[in-house]
Order: structure tokens, then C-alpha cells, then sequence
């Protein structure tokens, strides 16, 4: 199972949100490329990074922290999620060299779109479903929808979508351990590589993960930088 430090830009800054709220950031690094190399030397195989304030917008808006990023650690590969809505956007950021884009809302308003970059772009399309209580939110998790996380997973089956990247809201930066249960349940129902999203804080929790046996992937931000969680003791670990 592959361990993913996560770098959520906003305003050009590495943050933290909880739960999704904006007004509830918590600056870890003014600098996101030194945050990057931090965890590149830590010895992460994969950087993922999320344009906050890009998901709001329906736009790139952090993309000179991205591409700063980038150019520090130009031999790890990093996913970006955050107002990726368009082939030309998706074919900008893959020719800037990310290995991989995050498609969350658009998987909801314009499945299409999915399935034709993941045709188009193979092997560097994710698909994020984020959800409460099952239920998939979009646009930077403001607004709720009726699909649900299960169902919105299983209709790219065949799209060649490279994996899926769930996050549980309610769980993401509260430190309160991931939903392993949703998030095997949805990688059984999936022949798609599933990686678990929100909540992830310690080793207990990727053991937990890693041993169903069946997710591909734990992305995990604030424990890193709160230090409940050393990102290379846990790489160790799961080595």
C-alpha cells in the first residue's frame, strides 16, 4: 500500500482544512516546495497535492505552488485534485509534468469528460469521490448531491479510470481515524485501485487499511505535520 503525504495549497500555502470548512485552515508551510522536499526526503514515493481555493473556483489557482513543487521534486510523481473541469486544463497540468490529475466534481457534472481524459491520458486519471454519510459533495465539498459514492464508482468501471481517491469529509482533519469500513466496502465493489481519504493519523489506522487486503493507497496530511504520525517510520512500516 502506497502512502501519500498530502500538500492542500491555499492562498499559496501548505494548510490544513477541518472537515472541509475554509474558515478553518491551519498554516503548516508558507513554502509548499519545501514542504514537498521535506517529504521527498522522508523517502514518500508519491506527492499529493489539492488547489483548495482551485476547487472552489472551478479553476487552477494555486499553480505556481504546483509548479514550484514540480520543480523541487522533479523525480516523484504527485496527483493533483482541485478545479480540474476541462481537457485543456488536465492536458496543461499532465504537460507540466503532474504523473496524475484528480477529476472530483466533474465526475459528477460531466462523467464524459472522465471517460474521455482517461482514454485520451491512460493510467493518469483519478477520479476523487468525496462523501458524507455516502452521499457524494462537489465543488469543493459545498454542495451535496443525491449520487451516491458506491454508485458513482461503480459507472467508471469500464472508463479506464486509473483509481479513485475517497474521502470521507466527516473525517478528514479531525484526527479521528478513517472510515476503513466504507472504504473497503467501496474497494470491493470496485475493480478500480481505491485510496483512502480523511482521518488517516496513525500507524494503527494504515495498518488497518493496508491489511484489508484490498485499498492500493492512505493519503494523510495533518498527522504528518502534527507529528502524530512519522511519515518515515510509517513508509517503514508498510515496506
Amino acid at each position: 500500500m502506497i502512502l501519500y503525504p498530502a500538500i492542500d495549497l491555499k492562498d499559496g500555502q501548505a494548510v490544513r482544512l477541518l472537515r472541509g470548512d475554509m474558515e478553518k485552515s491551519t498554516v503548516f508551510n508558507d513554502s509548499p516546495a519545501d514542504q514537498a522536499r521535506a517529504f521527498v526526503d522522508a523517502g514518500c514515493q508519491w506527492l499529493h497535492l489539492v488547489d483548495l481555493n482551485g476547487a472552489f473556483a472551478g479553476q487552477p489557482v494555486n499553480g505556481a505552488a504546483v509548479e514550484a513543487i514540480l520543480a523541487a521534486c522533479p523525480g516523484v510523481p504527485a496527483q493533483l485534485g482541485g478545479g480540474i473541469r476541462d481537457m485543456a486544463t488536465i492536458e496543461a497540468w499532465l504537460d507540466k509534468g503532474l504523473q496524475r490529475v484528480i477529476l472530483g466534481t466533474v465526475a459528477v457534472e460531466n462523467p464524459a469528460l472522465v471517460r474521455a481524459a482517461a482514454k485520451a491520458f491512460p493510467g493518469q486519471v483519478a477520479v476523487g469521490i468525496d462523501a458524507r454519510k455516502g452521499r457524494v459533495a462537489t465543488k469543493g465539498w459545498a454542495e451535496e448531491t443525491d449520487v451516491m459514492a458506491d454508485d458513482l464508482a461503480r459507472s467508471f468501471e469500464d472508463a479506464g479510470v486509473a483509481a479513485i481517491i475517497y474521502t470521507d469529509i466527516d473525517r478528514d482533519g479531525a484526527m479521528g481515524g478513517p472510515n476503513v469500513a466504507a472504504t473497503e466496502a467501496l474497494a470491493r465493489a470496485v475493480s478500480i485501485p481505491v485510496i483512502a481519504s480523511g482521518g488517516v493519523s496513525s500507524l494503527d489506522d494504515l495498518i488497518a487499511l493496508r491489511d484489508t487486503g484490498v485499498i492500493s493507497g492512505a493519503i494523510s496530511g495533518r498527522a504528518l505535520y502534527d507529528g502524530a504520525l512519522d511519515l518515515r517510520t510509517a513508509l517503514d512500516a508498510l515496506a
